[in-house]
């Protein structure tokens, strides 16, 4: 499974390496990062259908999760990738914000890497 993990943060490339590191071993799991929205589009656009699960930081300077989300729901109609949200702040505004354009799931910071990797069982 290819996840493309779209956050400002760069440390988080470091984590999800260190937390997946036997799933990454086992060919399991790949992932592919991009630390802006502008930057996830233009992964997209050249690797179109290769990412199957996408999770994507909310706030992030330029364009914002919400705005990355409504991008991917608008072009990648078939098959459309999961999208799971991450951020900081679990308020409801954001999580109705994302469900209404069609985020699949909502995850809060500090990630639970271990309910992380249950979700990724079910997708």
């Amino acid at each position: 499974m290819k996840i493309l993990v779209v956050d400002d943060e760069k440390d988080v490339q470091v984590l999800f390496e260190q937390r997946f590191r036997k799933e990454i071993k086992n060919g399991e799991t790949e992932f592919v990062f991009a630390f802006s929205g502008e930057d996830a589009l233009l992964y997209l656009n050249e690797h179109e259908h290769e990412a199957v699960l996408i999770l994507s930081d909310i706030n992030m300077p330029g364009m914002s999760g919400l705005e990355l989300l409504k991008h991917i729901k608008e072009k990648y109609e078939k098959p459309p990738p999961i999208v799971m949200m991450i951020t900081a702040y679990g308020d409801d505004e954001n999580y109705t914000q994302a469900m209404q354009l069609g985020a699949d799931d909502f995850l809060t910071k500090p990630v639970d890497f271990t309910a992380l990797k249950e979700k990724l069982k079910r997708a």
